[in-house]
């Protein structure tokens, strides 16, 4: 990509997270008073966390079941609330331990 292609494509970038963040100031310049508007919003970031990590989760390993037992190995280390780095290196070894025994079977 040259840097007439470039730059283009950063300024319009640059724009879209500025007015993506800027809105909401603008929009909402006293407190928010409704529940269900604060609890909706409480939890949007958890929720498009979730819909980013899940799928790779299951799709990055070369098999479907390394990628299951990553999954589980994250959700039973978080649900005992250990730390994120500890979740992330034992979902990482859950993977790797899986198709390790798949290349002996």
């Amino acid at each position: 990509m040259s840097f007439g292609q470039f730059f283009p494509y950063l300024a319009v970038m640059a724009i879209v997270t500025y007015i993506i963040r800027a809105v909401p100031f603008a929009m909402f310049n006293r407190q928010i008073k409704s529940r269900f508007v604060k609890s909706f919003l409480y939890y949007v970031p958890y929720a498009v966390l979730a819909v980013m990590t899940v799928p790779e989760i299951f799709f990055s390993p070369d098999m479907l079941i390394a990628g299951a037992a990553a999954f589980c190995t994250a959700v039973l280390l978080a649900y005992m609330e250990r730390s994120l780095l500890t979740v992330a290196i034992c979902s990482c070894a859950a993977v790797f331990a899986v198709e390790l025994a798949a290349m002996y079977i």
